[in-house]
């Protein structure tokens, strides 16, 4: 990194928001040997509010980083104990090329080591910035302004990947645009101590109904953190036409509640809400040197809410679509190598996510797939992004061609 002015800074590579995505493509491209500035708005560690969960994917994708480190001493979950309707199932972990265990690490604790990761591979970390402006020449982006309290930088980059979240504002200003006609969720979560924080499964309950036994929509978590903490959340499913008319903070602290003998819960602690645009549900994630990652390109799993997984993902292939493509624009290439890995899987999940906002539906079909060990087999494999492109036996190929129908017939397709 160099300085041609007081307030001005070039780099090869700026990555805005240092989270797992933000962080998994800082720590590539500056192990390729690139210069690479790392900025946020926030100052590390900082929290931010999420399940914690880490699926056998997400450990995939750390053990890639070499960072699997991170684990040890933490949590692991062998799988879901999943209840609903009447019903209770315990489904282990099956993805046949993903390891066997998933993992639930507060973000305060995960998101400080994968940065630091980032800066100890020679990116320079820029704490308490936050982007809120940009210089375009020509549709290139040649200047972002980071700006704190006390002063302004800006930051003349070769390229930028964008990394700030679901609500990612330096995304709106250069025209990402969120569809919400199609699936999105909203969800919230609390900390809470409990005996058994060392539970070797993530627990999920698939109905949700209150006090008097009416159904309030949504579902609900209880993920093992260790050291005598749990996070429990709960969370839902929308669409511009079918809105989450919830109060979250109501619906976990309900939950919370009826789970409190169970798992001899604490005070809830630590309450966080955040939106979810899911499945590729944005439009305008790249231009001619920028490209929007993780959450800000709404690569979040419509079936169960994780975007930790494809955050690390997408950072990966970032930096790798970056080396690759040199100088080259990037606007209609990043977009068509996202529908390319996620584009069918994000299509017929939304699309069944949708028929989840339909509570009768739900009600109807909910008790006979919990009836199945076997059906719910295939269903947690697929919710829980376990389909990875080796995979060749029979529910891989039926889910590809699933979401080959469903990108057929879609009105707008993922990223577009």
């Amino acid at each position: 990194m160099t300085t041609a002015a007081a307030d001005r800074v070039r780099t090869d590579v700026l990555v805005v928001g240092a989270g797992p995505g933000g962080a998994s493509a800082a720590t590539h491209l500056a192990r390729l040997g690139r210069d690479v500035l790392l900025a946020d708005g926030a100052v590390f560690p900082r929290d931010k509010a999420c399940g914690d969960g880490l699926t056998p994917r997400a450990v995939a994708e750390l053990q890639n980083l070499k960072l699997d480190h991170v684990l040890q001493g933490g949590p692991v979950n062998n799988g879901l104990r999943g209840y609903g309707f009447g019903q209770s199932l315990v489904l282990p972990w099956n993805g046949p090329n993903l390891p066997k265990h998933g993992s639930a690490i507060k973000r305060t604790v995960l998101d400080n080591a994968l940065r630091d990761a980032a800066l100890d591979a020679g990116a320079t970390g820029l704490d308490g910035h936050r982007a809120v402006d940009v210089e375009l020449t020509s549709g290139r982006l040649t200047g972002v302004v980071l700006r704190t309290k006390d002063r302004t930088v800006v930051v003349e980059p070769q390229h930028v990947i964008v990394a700030d979240g679901g609500k990612s504002h330096l995304g709106r200003i250069l025209g990402r645009r969120w569809h919400q006609e199609t699936v999105y969720g909203v969800a919230s979560r609390a900390y809470a101590t409990s005996p058994d924080a060392d539970d070797p499964w993530i627990t999920s309950h698939l109905e949700l109904r209150d006090e008097n036994g009416r159904m309030m929509g949504g579902y609900g978590w209880v993920f093992p953190l260790g050291d005598g903490l749990v996070n429990i959340g709960a969370g839902t499913l929308a669409t511009k036409k079918r809105p989450a008319n919830i109060n979250l903070k109501k619906l976990t602290e309900e939950y919370a509640r009826q789970r409190q003998a169970e798992w001899q819960l604490g005070e809830l602690t630590g309450y966080g809400s955040a939106p979810l645009p899911m499945g590729g549900g944005v439009s305008g994630v790249a231009g001619p040197n920028w490209m929007l990652i993780g959450d800000a390109a709404a690569c979040i799993n419509p079936l169960n809410g994780e975007g930790i997984d494809y955050a690390l993902e997408t950072g990966r292939l970032a930096a790798e679509h970056l080396v690759s493509r040199g100088s080259a624009d990037l606007t209609s290439s990043w977009a068509a190598e996202l529908y390319a890995e996620y584009g069918e899987a994000f299509s017929i999940a939304r699309r069944l996510g949708t028929l989840i906002t339909h509570e009768r539906l739900l009600a109807l079909s909910g008790p006979i797939g919990l009836r199945s060990h076997a059906i719910m087999s295939v269903a947690f494999r697929v919710m829980g992004n376990l389909v990875t492109p080796e995979d060749r036996d029979v529910v891989a190929r039926a889910w590809r061609l699933a979401g080959r129908a469903s990108l057929a017939i879609d009105r707008r397709r993922p990223f577009h």
